[in-house]
């Protein structure tokens, strides 16, 4: 973070068209980015051409930055620790998340991606019936976890247990305290255990549910999410 940051900041919330768009031209690489980092993470980007789709959330990002008089730029603060590039990233990637979860506004059908060395671990080569059962536990298992949290929640998720954000950098982001990002984060960790073992034993109950279910979208997601957290 620089003086010319907050300087800038300050000049673009008091409308200041120049300031405005040299705001917009220095933050645009790194909401770029982050838009895009966080469509191929889901495995979205074969749906449209991945140019246009980072264009237009970036600029859905820029909107909700300056939306009802800059509310959401006006909450990033140097004393927080959090650079402005980083503090824009953050709600860029929240934004993606949010509009992905709303049907209403995703032109995607959502599919989760996974890591890119999964299909590379010990003990799965020539094995693909395991492996792929494997991937679609864990297609099922975030699929029901995210269903079972609000938009603030699927965030904290994200940042917490799938990019293992440290507490400091989401405590920046959200204005939460440390106690609770913590609270957050063990509660999400106890979710996790809490929905993979019914999926499980789902799976073992009905070894073909997860096939004809397309990764737990179904019926195996739907059984974790009636019992609630």
């Amino acid at each position: 973070m620089t003086d010319s940051d907050h300087t800038l900041v300050e000049q673009a919330l008091a409308r200041d068209r120049r300031a405005v768009r040299r705001l917009i031209d220095d933050l645009s690489p790194i909401v770029q980015s982050r838009v895009a980092r966080r469509l191929l993470r889901r495995g979205l980007a074969h749906s449209r051409d991945l140019r246009e789709e980072v264009k237009d959330l970036a600029q859905h990002v820029f909107v909700v930055l300056f939306a009802d008089d800059g509310r959401v730029l006006r909450q990033w603060s140097p004393e927080r620790g959090l650079s402005l590039a980083n503090f824009v990233g953050l709600v860029a990637e929240r934004e993606v998340i949010t509009v992905l979860r709303s049907r209403r506004k995703s032109p995607w059908r959502e599919e989760d991606a996974l890591p890119e060395d999964f299909d590379r671990g010990k003990g799965t080569e020539g094995e693909p019936e395991q492996l792929t059962a494997s991937r679609e536990i864990l297609s099922a298992v975030l699929a029901a976890v995210r269903g079972q949290l609000s938009d603030d929640g699927v965030a904290l998720f994200e940042w917490l247990i799938v990019d293992e954000r440290s507490i400091d950098d989401v405590c920046a982001m959200t204005g939460k305290s440390p106690d609770a990002v913590y609270a957050w984060r063990s509660r999400l960790g106890r979710l996790v255990v809490k929905v993979a073992g019914e999926i499980m034993r789902d799976a073992a109950a009905q070894p073909h549910a997860l096939e004809r279910n397309h990764g737990g979208r179904g019926g195996l997601a739907r059984s974790a999410r009636t019992d609630g957290a």
